[in-house]
């Protein structure tokens, strides 16, 4: 294997991470592409290190994986793994304003001694379609980049800030910068909505054809702030790739200025023979983090990404290697036998030496929980309040205990009872009752609804890097980006919305899939048993009291039957049925919440538990069956 074909390996890796995390997020469908999140989030290095503070297993190891890659090789993680990393990569590759083909590049660059000084650098040669199809592993058609001083003050002030926030509790500046959060807001609140747009627009044209295959989604809802930032951080991000490739990486992204500090240890690094170099510039050229300086023959580890796309364009062939850092320091200066580099068998060994310590790491299972005290349980171990375990089986689940009709409605279809209507989505709809006049009690929300799993607010908002991937998941649309309910330091964390919609009682989505940890991985069975919150009621705004009407929406989509229906008042022509509480056993899925039919205050709605409790279980009731015996046919 030769070195230039390196960057050929380095640029699929970075395309089939990109595409894994793009799934992930865009996936509306549910396709099962989350069976292989397990694999891309373990290495995702802010996601990981939350996780392992939160709770030091072997599943939540990832980050010291990157770590470990970075003494051995530099960087590699910003120019494989980091989605947000090929995503500028895939800007500057396509940017108007730098792209010349090696056959227009100056006649004397690959003549001994050849230089390509400022004044001969390509101009502006403007964009091309023809670039969109020579992909960048084809050939390069991208001579435009230059050497620039490192901007250190900027770049660890920044991390400076970061990191100490991160320890005084605030996680602000690392969800604003984390690159993987970065990146998932941008998907989900910029390219998911156009995702869902086209498919919908798609599916009366698939209709005519006579296929099923696409179908109308529920459209998300957009949240002004979120997107504000998504957008923001595209531009910037978009601006300092189109300028000069991995400028973001290299003075804005306190992982890159962290991983830099720890590459500065690397072993292998890529090193410029100063005898062998013939001083063409083309490394500098293609060197998208301007960390070749071609005057003094050196690179800047700290800001080398790894994308190996030097090695694969000097003429010189030998000019540029890999070295054994180590080993050239211990045998002295200069270039002799004993340490002129590593060569390419000895590099791939330990290349795929690497690759183990990422195999070694190993995942969670699906439905291990860990205590609010940090403790880890069992799998089938439901979380209380104060770190005890529930053996499983005690919860009532739609398939093994006798529930009456319509109490449980699964996300894969359960029973519904007569006159619940479903969207295209799959999703109730709002039962729609007469009110003569808008309510006038507003709700007392005391705390904002984490999502099941997350134990406490408190934890969660400590945990979660406003990713929001469990946003993207979220089947009913119920997990929406908060705003200032965490506070200052939780701008954009995920809270639930019963406006939106209401959680499923069997859906497990957001536990399987968040990658710091924020929500913890619980089984459907232990998801049931969690109260997030607890429904309350306000007489005054009920359309039973205000106009004596029936309504009963809020009892007919709760799970558990926390809110039942008991008499009211006898009218001349029928009886009245009012809502009546049970917060033993309300889970605070926020069905009862999302039904209620009174605007714009709400009859009943779900107050947030600060800290998580563990529910009664529901008492089992028989269905009463009747039969008409009189019938020629009674069953």
């Amino acid at each position: 294997m030769k070195f230039r074909h390196l960057r050929h390996i380095r640029i699929w890796i970075a395309i089939i991470f990109f595409m894994l995390t793009a799934f992930l997020f865009l996936d509306f469908r549910g396709s099962g592409v989350r069976a292989v999140a397990g694999e891309v989030l373990f290495l995702q290095f802010v996601p990981s290190l939350v996780k392992f503070l939160d709770n030091a297993a072997a599943g939540a190891a990832g980050f010291i994986a990157v770590l470990v890659l970075t003494i051995l090789f530099g960087r590699i993680y910003c120019s494989t793994v980091c989605p947000l990393g090929t995503l500028q990569d895939i800007i500057s590759r396509f940017a108007p304003g730098g792209t010349l083909s090696p056959k227009k590049m100056p006649g004397n660059h690959v003549a001994p001694g050849g230089t390509l000084s400022p004044k001969k650098r390509p101009k502006n040669h403007g964009f091309s379609w023809s670039s969109l199809y020579r992909l960048s592993f084809c050939r390069f058609s991208s001579y435009r980049f230059f050497f620039l001083k490192p901007n250190n003050f900027l770049r660890y002030s920044i991390l400076f800030v970061t990191a100490l926030l991160f320890l005084t509790g605030s996680g602000l500046m690392l969800n604003l910068l984390d690159p993987f959060s970065s990146l998932g807001r941008i998907l989900t609140n910029l390219v998911r909505p156009l995702v869902i747009a086209v498919n919908n627009l798609l599916v009366p044209g698939a209709e005519i054809l006579g296929t099923h295959f696409l179908y109308l989604v529920r459209w998300p809802a957009l949240f002004p702030i979120s997107m504000a930032v998504s957008i923001l951080t595209l531009i910037l991000v978009g601006l300092l790739s189109a300028r000069q490739g991995r400028l973001y990486c290299n003075t804005v992204c306190p992982v890159g200025t962290f991983l830099g500090l720890v590459s500065k240890l690397s072993i292998f690094r890529i090193r410029i023979d100063p005898r062998a170099c013939m001083g063409c510039g083309l490394c500098e050229a293609v060197c998208k983090a301007g960390c070749i300086d071609p005057g003094k023959k050196s690179i800047d580890v700290s800001r080398c990404v790894g994308c190996f796309n030097c090695l694969a364009v000097c003429p010189a062939g030998q000019a540029l290697e890999i070295e054994n850092i180590w080993m050239a320091e211990k045998n002295g200066p200069g270039r002799g036998a004993g340490n002129k580099g590593v060569g390419r068998r000895g590099f791939i060994f330990g290349l795929a030496a690497g690759g183990a310590v990422m195999a070694a790491g190993g995942t969670l299972k699906t439905g291990e929980a860990v205590t609010a005290a940090g403790g880890a349980v069992k799998s089938g171990e439901a979380i209380t309040a104060a770190g005890g375990a529930v053996k499983s089986g005690e919860a009532v689940t739609a398939a093994g205990g006798t529930l009456k009709t319509g109490e449980a409605i699964t996300a894969a279809g359960g029973a519904i009872k007569s006159g619940e209507a479903i969207t295209a989505g799959g999703f109730l709809k709002d039962v729609t009752v007469p009110q003569t006049r808008p309510t006038i009690i507003p709700e007392t929300k005391t705390s904002p609804v984490s999502p099941p799993g997350s134990v406490s607010t408190a934890r969660f908002s400590s945990t979660c890097t406003a990713c929001q991937l469990c946003v993207s998941v979220c089947p009913s649309r119920v997990l929406v980006p908060g705003f200032l309910d965490y506070g200052i330091s939780g701008i954009m964390q995920p809270r639930m919305d019963f406006r939106y919609g209401h959680c499923n009682y069997d859906c497990t989505d957001c536990l399987e899939i968040c990658p710091s940890g924020a929500i913890l991985p619980l089984s459907r069975e232990e998801k049931q048993r969690v109260q997030v919150g607890v429904a309350k009621f306000i007489l005054e705004n009920c359309v039973v009291h205000t106009d004596n009407t029936n309504c009963g929406a809020c009892s007919e989509h709760c799970p558990t039957k926390a809110v039942d229906m008991v008499p009211y008042l006898d009218m001349p022509d029928r009886k009245l049925m009012i809502p009546k509480m049970n917060p033993d056993i309300c889970v605070g899925c926020g069905g009862c919440e999302y039904a209620c039919p009174t605007k714009p205050f709400k009859a009943i709605y779900v107050d947030g538990n600060p800290v998580h409790r563990a529910v009664e279980k529901p008492v089992e009731k028989p269905v009463e069956k009747i039969i008409d015996v009189s019938e020629d046919f009674p069953f």
